[in-house]
């Protein structure tokens, strides 16, 4: 037995001599099933069984799409909410259970049926028949709080059923898109501590083309980047792709050269090139020399960029969603990434919820709304819960200072604003009331409730508000009050017909961070109408700091204007990372009906304005802003507008 284990350790020792300083064998051979006894206990529970020929070498893990009701083979007519079998349904698409829905769905009068089956019937509205025209928000935020609510009781009683997934490595290779880096997400993991990670740098990952029964791998370089996601190839294929394959760089598979040596794990060269050089050794020495790769503590940056400081059990503040006036306290179920997924305290069932992320300015600590003078709806629940903990202020998002002790914002004044319902669309606004520390009261023309709970809290810094003309001078179609007859509408006439002056230009917010984002870049936004839901988009325009978002695969007006550091959106790979689960973009069968259905659709869209269209050109007249002499700066186009500039208006000295 004492010569079998001198033997053993023997055979050991000369296994470690015969590795070099990558940690990698002299040859491909060498590496065989007796090798194993050389690894770790960790790698013996990674061992696996040596991979068929005839299988793929790179699974990408794709997302889930379920059908509307959550069931496989079930659809949801989008015009009476009927739920059936699928195979049944009315045309090749199976979005209508009948030729009457499907033809009412396309007329004129679908949005009035609509209406009537939310606040009557109360079921719940498709993605697609939810952005109606402009009614009053009360109406508006009643229906909407019916459907979270169904939308909870339908997670809790029908389970996803995996259908065809969702790669964003093919969905990027397959359309040469390209992705907004990590860069342009402060508030994601790595979003400031990203570094020079570009093509070219080298990591060590495993190497799936390779029969032998342990995991090895092999070194990779970066020839593409698509925020986390990366398309690597192996070294020593040169300028062949064939193995290429996507993977997240924060992922636990992803090493920086040399990560092999110090660990015991071995590098073997892939199979398919094996033969290509007799001395790997040599050829890696050639290849790493000078080449960059991913710094020693690159993992444990990620894990501590994913330390979330919000835990299960707070309580905090949020926007009252059935009353955007008024605040209520809610108590944090969950942290996936850093969005809180928020009950409201009276809750019993916990089904009534609200999903943000923790640096979102509609939540605050407890105390925030008495503070500043805000509406605050108080709890039935004279006592906290156990467990239950208020939350520290100093972990919520802190709006910046502002000097309201000379001239400032006052009730009555003009601007104009994105309506928090209805995110595609910046409105003509008026500002209610004025709220301590700088925050306002705004409340939209023409759809207010005669008792202000419709009304939404901006603070004066928002990049969510905007002086009068902004839409005009940057050439964005401003939606005016509803029911104004006197079309297209021109600022100096309303200002004058209802009595009212213009907040001061010099008072909005006019920084503008050199975001790094550009069209046509990929990423993953959430849904602000649905906000547990985080979709695969694209930025479509860009006005200074202000970004246009298209839902990949749904029509222009489910777009959302959404300021560039907003926390709702993320990196490309995000989902992944966090473990989120991602909507893809919608299936080609519901674009062919979009683009079928496209001229009704547009016929109906024109007639909710009375025939007004894009706005165009105007010059305000010097009396909008008090006599003071302005000049308007030319709307910059998209790709000039990134980057620090005075983009309202300019004053002449």
């Amino acid at each position: 037995m004492e010569n079998t284990k001198d033997l053993t350790e023997h055979t050991s020792r000369a296994e470690r001599k015969r590795r070099d300083s990558f940690g990698m064998f002299d040859g491909y051979d060498s590496c065989s099933e007796d090798t194993s006894s050389s690894s770790s206990s960790d790698e013996s529970e990674e061992e696996v069984a040596p991979l068929p020929s005839s299988l793929p070498i790179i699974k990408n893990n794709g997302q889930v799409y379920t059908y509307p009701d959550g069931k496989s083979g079930m659809a949801t007519c989008e015009m009476c909410g009927m739920v059936g079998v699928r195979d049944a349904f009315y045309s090749k698409t199976k979005r209508f259970c009948s030729v009457s829905c499907s033809r009412s769905y396309s007329s004129n009068s679908k949005k009035a049926s609509i209406l009537a089956r939310l606040q009557v019937a109360g079921k719940p509205p498709t993605k697609k028949a939810k952005v109606l025209q402009k009614q009053p928000l009360v109406a508006k935020l009643a229906a909407y709080a019916q459907y979270q609510a169904t939308l909870q009781n339908q997670a809790k009683t029908k389970a996803a059923v995996p259908v065809e997934g969702f790669s964003w490595g093919n969905y990027i290779n397959s359309n040469s898109f390209a992705a907004a880096p990590v860069t342009c997400f402060k508030h994601a993991p790595m979003g400031t501590c990203w570094g020079d990670i570009s093509e070219g740098v080298r990591v060590e990952v495993p190497n799936t083309d390779c029969s032998l029964p342990t995991k090895v791998f092999w070194i990779a370089g970066i020839v593409k980047l698509a925020g986390y996601n990366a398309l690597l190839r192996y070294e020593g294929f040169e300028n062949d792709s064939s193995l290429d394959f996507w993977c997240n760089v924060c992922g636990s598979d992803i090493h920086p050269v040399g990560w092999c040596a110090t660990s015991g794990k071995p590098l073997v060269p892939p199979r398919t090139i094996q033969h290509k050089y007799t001395n790997w050794k040599a050829f890696l020495v050639k290849r790493l020399t000078g080449a960059k790769t991913l710094p020693p503590d690159f993992s444990q940056k990620v894990s501590e960029s994913m330390q979330y400081p919000f835990k299960t059990s707070m309580r905090v503040e949020v926007v009252d969603k059935t009353h955007l006036c008024r605040t209520r306290v809610a108590v944090v179920e969950s942290v996936i990434g850093g969005r809180l997924r928020l009950v409201y305290e009276e809750s019993e069932d916990k089904t009534d919820d609200f999903w943000c992320h923790m640096y979102s300015p509609l939540i605050h600590h407890i105390g925030w709304s008495r503070s500043i003078g805000h509406r605050f709806k108080r709890s039935d629940i004279t006592k906290k819960q156990d467990g239950h903990f208020d939350a520290p202020p100093h972990l919520f998002t802190k709006a910046k200072e502002v000097d309201a002790a000379g001239e400032w914002f006052k009730e009555g004044m003009k601007l104009e604003a994105i309506d928090p319902l209805n995110l595609s669309a910046i409105c003509v606004a008026t500002i209610r009331k004025v709220l301590a520390d700088g925050y306002l009261m705004i409340g939209i023309d023409g759809s207010e409730a005669a008792d202000g709970s419709d009304w939404f809290c901006y603070h004066a810094t928002s990049p969510s508000i905007f002086p009068v003309g902004f839409c005009e001078i940057n050439m964005i179609e401003l939606t005016p009050p509803r029911g104004y007859a006197k079309l297209p509408f021109k600022w100096f006439d309303y200002l004058r017909e209802t009595d009212s002056i213009a907040a001061p230009v010099k008072l909005f917010n006019k920084e503008v961070p050199n975001h790094g984002f550009h069209v046509g870049m990929k990423l993953e936004a959430v849904d602000l109408m649905e906000p547990r839901l985080v979709c695969v988009a694209t930025v479509t325009r860009i006005i200074h700091r202000l970004l246009r978002i298209h839902f990949d695969g749904w029509e222009d007006e489910y777009d959302q204007w959404v300021d560039c550091e907003s926390p709702d959106l993320y990196p490309v790979g995000w989902c992944q990372l966090t473990g989120y689960q991602l909507q893809p973009p919608a299936p080609q069968s519901s674009r062919d009906s979009q683009s079928s259905s496209s001229k009704q659709k547009k016929k109906a869209k024109s007639q909710q304005y009375k025939g007004h269209k894009k706005m165009t050109s105007l010059q305000l007249k010097e009396e909008l802003l008090d006599g003071e002499e302005y000049s308007f700066l030319q709307g910059a186009s998209d790709q000039e507008s990134n980057g620090s500039a005075s983009y309202y208006i300019k004053q002449e000295p």
